[in-house]
């Protein structure tokens, strides 16, 4: 919901209580999908504040991006090891969280490098 035709059609609908909204996967945090997910009930939209009446839902259990899961199977079948490993998927608590379990379980060197931060290759 940060940009899009998405914008365009929630402008249309977020005001009318009669409409459902729902958000497919994950929101993240700080973004216009995932405070109206947390029940905010004004929000900004090209410039103009908008109440909300529609009803906001979210089926967590759709995603376009792979799970915690999905992805240590798929690094389990790297042939080989990468030498360094850089951690960016989701926020920041859940990625270091996934950091510290790949280096558990497969002994490679891997980081989960802060907003902004710079690495040398």
């Amino acid at each position: 919901a940060t940009g899009g035709r998405v914008l365009h059609h929630l402008r249309r609908l977020i005001g009318d209580d009669r409409n459902t909204v729902i958000f497919a996967g994950y929101q993240s945090g700080g973004t216009r999908g995932a405070r109206l997910v947390n029940g905010e009930k004004r929000i900004k939209i090209f410039g103009q504040y908008l109440n909300v009446h529609a009803q906001i839902a979210s089926l967590d259990s759709l995603s376009a991006h792979a799970d915690r899961d999905e992805l240590l199977g798929w690094l389990g079948k790297l042939p080989v090891a990468p030498k360094q490993l850089f951690v960016t998927h989701g926020e920041p608590d859940a990625a270091d969280a996934l950091r510290l379990h790949i280096q558990e379980r497969f002994g490679w060197r891997a980081c989960a490098p802060e907003l902004g931060e710079e690495v040398v290759l």
